[in-house]
C-alpha cells in the first residue's frame, strides 16, 4: 500500500522527462509474432498498414511460430512479410524476426491488438533522448464491465507504471505495444519474454525503459475472473523464472533496485504472504483484538471471494495464481511455447 502513494510523490520530486521530438521518423519494423492467429491477423495488418507513419520507413512482419492454420497465408496476401520459423515460442520467433530485419527501431505487438493511428509515432518520439532504449505504450483493456475485474487493476499498474517511468525506468512492461533500439534488443531466455526481462536489462546497461501514455493500444479482456487466472498462472510462471534465473537485481541503480523489490518482487510473492498471514494470525490469536480484527478482513476477503463479489474474487484468484506459478515452476518448470488466450480474440 505504501509504495504507490510513495512512488507517486518522489515522481513529482525526482523526475526525469524524456526529451521526446515529434518529428523524429526512423525507419522502423513492427513485428508481430503469431501462432495459429488465422482469425485475426488481417485485422491485424490493416491496422498496421493504417499507421500515421511514412510508408517508405515502415515494414510490417508477421513472425509465425510454425502456425498450422492459415495464419501465414493471411498474413501475407494482407501485405505482411511473413517470416516462418519451426515451432520454438514467441520469443524465438521474435528473435529470428530481429535478425532478418535491419530497421533502427524494432516495434512489437500481439495478434490480437489494435493500435491506434499515431500509436508508433509516439512510441518512436521518445528515441530522440539518447538514454532511452525501451518504450511501452498505453494498453486499453477493452469491456472490463463484466464479470472479469482486469480492467480495474489494469488502470492501477498503468498509473504506477507512469510514476515509475518518470523516476527512472519501468519495471515491466506489455507484449501489446513497445519498441526497442535496434543497437540496444538482445536476446533472452525464451522462457522469459520480453515484457518484464527487457526493462531491468536495458538498465542494468546504464539505459532507461520508459512508458509512453499516449501510445495507445487497446485489446480485449478475457470474459471472466476464472479466464484471467489462468492466464496469470501462465504469465506467472515466467515471472518466476526470471526471478530465480534472470539475475534481476544484479546491478542496479539503487532507486530502480526499489521500484524492482517493491513492484515485482513482492507481487509476485504476494499470494505466499498472504498464507504466512492468514496461518500466523491464527497463532496469534487470544493475544488482542488486533488479530481478532485483522483475521476477521482476511476472512471476510476470502468469503466475499468465494461469494462471487467481484473485485474479491478477482485479487483471490489472482493472488492464488501466483501460489499456483510458483509450484507449478517448481515442479517442472516453464515451457517456451504458447497458446492463445480464450476470449481475447
Amino acid at each position: 500500500m505504501g509504495y504507490p502513494l510513495v512512488a507517486r510523490l518522489l515522481s513529482r520530486i525526482l523526475s526525469r522527462p524524456v526529451d521526446c521530438r515529434d518529428n523524429l521518423l526512423p525507419t522502423v519494423t513492427v513485428i508481430v509474432a503469431a501462432y495459429n492467429e488465422e482469425s485475426v491477423v488481417e485485422r491485424r495488418i490493416a491496422n498496421l498498414r493504417q499507421l500515421d507513419y511514412p510508408s517508405d520507413l515502415l515494414e510490417i512482419v508477421v513472425t509465425s511460430d510454425a502456425s498450422t492454420d492459415r495464419t501465414d497465408v493471411l498474413a501475407e496476401s494482407a501485405g505482411a512479410r511473413v517470416i516462418r520459423n519451426p515451432r520454438g515460442g514467441k520469443v524465438a520467433a521474435q528473435n529470428s524476426a530481429v535478425r532478418q530485419t535491419t530497421s533502427e527501431i524494432l516495434a512489437f505487438s500481439d495478434a490480437n491488438c489494435t493500435w491506434s493511428p499515431d500509436a508508433l509515432r509516439r512510441l518512436v518520439r521518445n528515441f530522440a533522448d539518447p538514454d532511452v532504449a525501451y518504450v511501452c505504450g498505453r494498453l486499453n483493456i477493452q469491456a472490463d464491465d463484466g464479470p472479469n475485474k482486469e480492467g480495474i487493476y489494469w488502470r492501477y499498474e498503468l498509473a504506477l507504471r507512469a510514476d515509475e517511468s518518470r523516476l527512472d525506468s519501468v519495471t515491466g512492461g506489455n507484449g501489446s505495444i513497445y519498441a526497442v533500439r535496434r543497437s540496444d534488443y538482445v536476446d533472452v531466455d525464451p522462457r522469459f519474454g520480453h515484457d518484464l526481462s527487457f526493462p531491468y536489462l536495458m538498465v542494468q546497461r546504464g539505459r532507461r525503459a520508459v512508458y509512453e501514455p499516449e501510445a495507445h493500444a487497446y485489446e480485449k479482456a478475457t470474459p471472466t475472473n476464472e479466464d484471467e487466472y489462468r492466464r496469470k498462472v501462465r504469465m506467472f510462471e515466467h515471472c518466476w523464472a526470471i526471478v530465480f534465473e534472470g539475475k534481476m537485481l544484479r546491478g542496479l541503480r539503487p532507486l530502480y533496485l526499489v521500484e524492482v523489490l517493491s513492484h515485482r518482487h513482492l507481487r509476485y510473492a504476494s499470494g505466499v504472504l498472504h498464507l504466512v498471514a492468514l496461518a500466523t494470525n491464527f497463532a496469534l490469536l487470544g493475544q488482542g483484538t488486533l488479530y481478532a480484527i485483522t483475521l476477521g478482513l482476511q476472512l471476510g476477503l476470502l468469503l466475499a471471494a468465494l461469494f462471487g463479489v467481484g473485485i474479491a474474487r478477482y485479487y483471490v484468484l489472482v493472488t492464488w495464481a501466483t501460489v499456483v506459478a510458483l509450484w507449478n515452476y517448481a515442479r517442472r518448470g516453464v515451457p517456451t511455447t504458447w497458446e492463445a488466450t480464450e476470449g481475447t480474440r
